[in-house]
């Protein structure tokens, strides 16, 4: 990860098994994650490979969504089954959560 750079918050993910992870460079000072995003951490392994990090932004707070210790150099095939997972749960949550909302307001009026 570049000098400066606080994570990478991912942007795309392919659903192919070897597909890639689009991300996009996060500064210390970036606000915080909005709810459903994903941001990635990694860092040299004290032995070998990478530290990688996941955290998952939530309504009100972010959440601690996965550690992979150690990971190997193509540590991005081996989070991507999870990272996509989890963009995709978001993504029915948050179809799922409008309906509802839409529902309740017709049927107060």
């Amino acid at each position: 990860m570049p000098a400066g750079i606080h994570g990478a918050l991912v942007q795309r993910v392919c659903a192919r098994p070897n597909g890639p992870l689009d991300v996009r460079w996060l500064t210390p000072g970036a606000q915080r994650l909005p709810p459903g995003r994903i941001r990635l951490r990694w860092e040299p392994a004290s032995l070998a490979g990478w530290d990688v990090t996941a955290y998952l932004g939530l309504a009100t707070t972010e959440v601690h969504l996965a550690s992979w210790p150690s990971a190997p150099d193509d540590w991005p095939h081996l989070v991507r089954p999870t990272i996509y997972e989890v963009t995709g749960l978001c993504a029915a949550l948050t179809i799922v959560t409008d309906a509802l909302d839409l529902s309740n307001s017709l049927a107060q009026t």
